[in-house]
């Protein structure tokens, strides 16, 4: 019975390509959550400023959504394998950059400016082309499974990443945590250089790359469950997510847990997080799962309200672990949903519109988030944006059975 259950969840592992994806990744996103936790403690430590937290995550995110409409085109129309590849590097090559600055003492908010927004250009290409190449690695049989077990390895290194980056910063100082970040990549690399990739052809180039754009974008305007499911995740991107932002805030000034209680809050987001996508995981059909993103999207509106007023690190990191759950089964559901819908000609594209709301709209919110802070505090910031995610899962609701009754 229970290797039943691992088969069904673990299915997609039976592919070699997806075998030697996992394994690059499960290192190089421990290594990234690290990198990701430091750097937040490394703003905090400087500047002590929630507004600047904010800052910071939209410098990195924005480019995402301003460039990814490039990057979906270009997925659509180049090898997605090799695009991964340079992706990949360019970003070991900005960590490592990062780590140099910071372990001989020069590293400035400048600076830290300048690379998170040069590695938020690097996602906006390496995005859409890594979510579009998962088809490629496991077929469309096994792609829900691959998307699932994806998320529940990101989510198993957010687990690990911060926890582990909270015990070295407190010790030896947040430098070393970007250099392990910078080494992590040459894990994924070697995987990505150790595949054999089927050759895919392009979407043919009848359109200009602008045409071929807007194509996409009309492509999703005129397919209300694609649009609908974006909305809903919008929604999350831009009130709900910001709350990881304001971490620092809550873990320093108002649980006094410093660092090591950084790490655990965030350790715990990833550890519900995981364990929702291995629920997802063992699922077979994508029947139901509707109902499963606006489920998720009240009860994360109902955890981050109860984590707002909680003055308790172990209440705290119990209400954290039921939010990431629930976001993990939001976003996981939706992810599945749009991949399982779109047609190959416009998966990049897609992905990109995808990736534009989930990434590229968390920077507004997470720089409204920070600005709200310092004038109404960091508990009614997130109490306003789990208000806001809440009614977005009633609308949500209320339109799919709309849809379902039309048509019947």
């Amino acid at each position: 019975m229970a290797q039943g259950v691992a088969a069904t969840i673990l299915r997609a592992l039976r592919h070699r390509n997806f075998q030697l994806f996992i394994s690059g990744q499960i290192i190089s996103l421990t290594g990234t959550w690290m990198d990701s936790v430091a750097q937040a403690w490394l703003v905090y430590r400087l500047t002590g400023s929630s507004t600047l937290l904010g800052l910071i995550v939209f410098a990195n995110q924005i480019p995402v959504f301003l460039i990814s409409p490039i990057g979906g085109h270009v997925a659509d129309r180049a090898n997605r394998h090799r695009i991964v590849i340079a992706t990949q590097a360019a970003s070991m090559v900005l960590a490592l950059t990062l780590a140099g600055l910071t372990l001989t003492g020069r590293i400035r908010i400048p600076e830290l400016f300048l690379l998170a927004s040069l590695l938020g250009i690097v996602n906006a290409f390496d995005v859409p082309a890594r979510q579009s190449f998962l088809v490629q690695m496991v077929g469309r049989e096994d792609l829900m499974n691959a998307i699932a077990l994806n998320s529940s390895m990101f989510n198993g290194a957010r687990m690990v990443g911060p926890a582990v980056a909270g015990l070295l910063v407190a010790k030896i100082g947040e430098g070393w945590c970007f250099f392990a970040n910078g080494i992590s990549y040459v894990a994924v690399i070697a995987g990505l250089l150790m595949m054999k990739v089927a050759p895919v052809t392009p979407t043919p180039r009848a359109l200009s790359a602008v045409g071929n754009i807007v194509d996409g974008f009309r492509y999703v305007v005129r397919t209300a469950s694609i649009r609908s499911l974006l909305i809903i995740l919008a929604a999350l991107s831009l009130a709900g997510l910001p709350f990881t932002v304001l971490m620092p805030i809550f873990a320093d000034r108002i649980l006094h847990g410093g660092p090591r209680g950084f790490g655990l809050l965030m350790g715990c987001i990833g550890l519900g997080a995981m364990c929702g996508a291995l629920l997802l995981a063992s699922r077979t059909r994508t029947a139901g799962l509707q109902r499963w993103v606006w489920t998720a999207s009240a009860v994360f509106s109902a955890m981050l309200a109860g984590f707002a007023y909680s003055r308790s690190l172990a209440l705290s990191c119990g209400l954290m672990l039921g939010a990431g759950f629930a976001m993990m089964i939001q976003v996981g559901s939706t992810n599945t949903l749009i991949q399982s819908m779109v047609p190959d000609g416009y998966r990049g594209r897609v992905m990109s519109m995808y990736s534009m709301v989930l990434i590229g709209i968390s920077p507004v919110g997470a720089m409204a988030a920070g600005f709200e802070a310092e004038h109404i505090g960091a508990p009614l910031t997130l109490l306003a944006g789990a208000v806001v995610c809440l009614g977005s899962a009633v609308w949500f609701a209320t339109s799919a059975n709309s849809r379902s009754r039309s048509a019947a």
